[in-house]
Parts: C-alpha cells; structure tokens; sequence
C-alpha cells in the first residue's frame, strides 16, 4: 500500500472507490483494514482514504508519547499531500477523538464528520478502563486479550448468533498474526486517557456533524456522545438500540445507510 512521510514518520494508508474524499480514522490498535465492511458501501460514493495511525498495522511505531492531537497532525500532512481538498471526515472510538482534532486543528479540510463511539474527555472511570487495558496488554497473550476487547465492545445480544460467535472465536484465534507491539499500545492508550476537547469542540458546529453510539456502550457510554452533541451545536445524535462499543459492526446495515446517507447530504 502507498506511503506518505508524515511529521518525519511513514503513514500507510489505501485508497478505494472515486468521488469527495473521505478520511477513515480507526480506534485504539486498529488498522485501517478493519473499516473494510463500511468501504464496500462508502467506496460506491466516495473516494475512501483508509488509514493506519502510528503505532497501528503497517505505519511507522515510534516511541510515545503520542497524543490525539499529534495523530491527527498526521492525516492532516497526508491530506495536504495527496491535495485531498474538503473532505468527509469519519473516526471511530480514538479516531473520532482524533477527528474531533483534525477538525479543530485543520478546519480548512473539513466537509463533514462523523464521530463513532467517542469522546469528549474521559471521566474516571474511563481512564481506569485505558490503564486496565494497558495493564491485561502486558500480560496476556494475543488470543486472550482479543477477547477481553470483545467482551467490552460488543453489547450481550451480539453474542447471542452463532454466526457472530464463530468470527469472534476466529479473531481470538488469529489475533497473534497482527498483535500490535506494546509500546506502541500504550502510547495509543495514554493519547485516549489525554484527549480533551470539552473547552473547544463548540468550534465544530460550523460543519455538519453526526454523533453515533450504541446504547448498550459499556466502554464510551450514551452519555459521552451526549455531551458531544450537546456541545457541537447543531449536531446529529444516532442511539442504535441493543449494540455497544461497535455497534457499526453489531448492526451494520443500518449504519453504513445512515452514515452515507449523511455525508451525501453535505
């Protein structure tokens, strides 16, 4: 996949379908590759710019910190080379923290966001689920710390198909093959525990915004999107019903139209 040297690091990313850019912002550990069942939509409308943030897949994993802020001065350099223009902006979980970033940081190339299962700032709680994860990370093997992060992002009816049930099993088994490098990790995590927009995310009503979460979050819960859509005047609030942390995968359909949807508009 193509390179781009973003602030003295390589950045991975791919590029699929044609149309107004969009930039796709993976969570926590994630590569860019695991937007793949959104792209088979978003691809038909747009031109998808699907990212590996450092530290993640096959971007460079320097030593931390690293922080929300850093990540999104990334793909802000990316954009900027690729002469990208306006773009649709969609991050998931960290990447919508980072997206809260690029847009405040980088408004000139904002044509949209869409925020996924994110936040404002973490409460205390929330911190002492990063340092957990960081702490299991330490000390799990591959297999077993992808199913400490399913039990955490999928709400309890997911668990309850057997189609959806074999897959998780498969990632457990086939979570060594990607594992992400520790540090790298860690830096990830403390830029989550870090991030915090609450004094300047009011800056983002001037775009079109949609805000989606599961109701079932037991990870960045209803009211972390709340607030963002308190503060982001203007903004839309998505709730799907019986889904968690990755309620764009737990009820896919119906977030893939919705998100499309709204970006066409804007």
């Amino acid at each position: 996949m193509p390179t781009v040297v973003c602030n003295n690091i390589n950045i991975v990313y791919e590029e699929r379908g044609s149309g107004v850019p969009l930039l796709l912002i993976m969570g926590l550990s994630a590569r860019g590759a695991f937007w793949e069942e959104h792209v088979k939509e978003y691809e038909k409308h747009f031109r998808c710019i699907i990212i590996d943030n450092r530290g993640a897949g096959d971007s460079d994993k320097p030593e931390g910190p690293y922080s929300t802020k850093m990540m999104a001065d990334d793909i802000a350099d990316l954009a900027k080379q690729l002469n990208l223009g306006k773009c649709h902006v969609a991050g998931i979980s960290m990447g919508g923290a980072i997206a809260q970033e690029l847009a405040l940081n980088h408004p000139e190339i904002i044509r949209s966001l869409v925020i996924i299962s994110s936040w404002a700032k973490c409460d205390p709680y929330a911190i002492q689920v990063f340092d957990h994860f960081k702490d299991m990370r330490k000390i799990s093997d591959p297999a077993d710390f992808m199913k400490l992060l399913q039990l955490w992002i999928f709400a309890p009816p997911f668990f309850e198909s057997e189609e959806a049930r074999a897959n998780l099993k498969e990632g457990c088994e086939t979570a060594h093959e990607e594992y992400m490098q520790l540090h790298a990790f860690c830096a990830q995590a403390d830029a989550c525990i870090n991030h915090d927009t609450v004094s300047r995310v009011n800056a983002l009503s001037k775009f079109p915004t949609l805000i989606t979460v599961g109701d079932q979050d037991i990870f960045t819960p209803v009211k972390f999107s709340e607030q963002l859509h308190e503060l982001i005047e203007g903004s839309e609030l998505m709730i799907l019903p019986k889904t968690g942390h990755a309620h764009h995968w737990e009820d896919l359909e119906t977030f893939n139209n919705a998100t499309a949807q709204f970006m066409l508009k804007h």
